[in-house]
């Protein structure tokens, strides 16, 4: 119970503030895109820019972890994709976006304050580990098997540019991408900018939190629940049931099977909805699917607190 308590509610009392905020009033919705785009485009992108140029590249970058994390990853999204085209016979590219719900789970916004919060800021090297391949991997998969779906006949020469485009839009990515030319060269960065970083990246996680409250009143369930379901089944419960069991058997430490499967256990992020509106496929779905996984995720990922060790 000390970790329901002392670990996950003070994350999603933050969030549910922000829900309420909105939902009540006390925080417009212009407000709530004003605070996730500085989050998502600015804050964020620092945190992993700073966090990724001072990682140990040597030590934080071990195979077995990113395996059983991504593995775990990708059954979700062949779950996902599966199941939308065969058990509820949806089109290809719903399908697609189905399997980006299962495929792409919260890393950033919940996964990282419920790590520091269960086992201290010192722990969290694997979780970035994780994160710094999370967004390029994830939309490489989802951005190939949708253009692939969706090209027909048509030759599929331009495929690369596509997926290297979507990858690139994404701040997150950009942020990781200069933390690593950083880190590689060597470069110092000056007091002053190290500072000033400072102060932006502290505000990071819970505005972005907050945020995501404000966000998630956009997201109503509207049938489609039995896919909804599938994708939180899929997200909670598959991705780190596998990423566990391959992180057993071969034999992760303590701190890597811990980031490998809580990553894992993450409901899908809000990426999942703007993957899905990008192609207009699933959105309803994806947009159900964030709010509905993340508020059963307080159960689930108090389980799996009791079960790591």
């Amino acid at each position: 119970m000390s970790a329901l308590l002392d670990v996950i509610l003070p994350v999603f009392l933050v969030i549910g503030f922000g829900y309420l905020a909105v939902w009540k009033g006390f925080f417009s919705d212009s407000g709530v895109d004003g605070l996730m785009k500085f989050t998502q485009n600015f804050a964020i992108p620092c945190l992993l820019f700073q966090s990724i140029a001072t990682l140990d590249l040597q030590a934080g970058f071990p195979a077995p972890l990113l395996a059983s994390f991504y593995l775990g990853a990708a059954s979700g999204f062949v779950a996902g994709l599966l199941g939308g085209r065969l058990i509820f016979g949806r089109s290809w590219a719903d399908s697609v976006a189905i399997g980006f719900c299962g495929l792409f789970s919260n890393s950033v916004l919940l996964g990282l304050p419920i790590t520091e919060r269960a086992f201290g800021d010192g722990t969290l090297q694997y979780n970035y580990a994780i994160i710094a391949m999370h967004a390029p991997f994830c939309y490489l998969v989802g951005v190939t098997a949708m253009e692939l779906v969706r090209s027909g006949d048509e030759p599929l020469k331009s495929l690369p540019i596509k997926v290297l485009r979507a990858m690139f839009r994404n701040a997150l990515v950009i942020g990781i991408a200069l933390g690593l030319a950083v880190n590689l060269t060597g470069l110092p960065l000056p007091g002053i900018v190290a500072d000033a970083l400072d102060l932006i990246v502290r505000a990071a996680l819970p505005a972005a939190l907050f945020g995501l409250g404000g966000v998630l009143v956009r997201y109503r369930p509207e049938g489609d629940m039995r896919v909804i379901l599938w994708v939180c089944g899929v997200s909670l419960i598959l991705h780190p049931t596998v990423a566990f069991g391959l992180g057993t058997a071969m034999k992760l430490s303590v701190e890597q099977l811990r980031a490998a499967v809580l990553t894992g256990a993450m409901a899908p992020g809000v990426n999942s909805y703007i993957f899905a509106n990008m192609y207009g496929a699933a959105r309803r779905v994806a947009a159900s699917a964030v709010l509905i996984a993340t508020v059963l995720s307080i159960g689930t990922v108090w389980i799996w607190l009791l079960i790591l060790p």
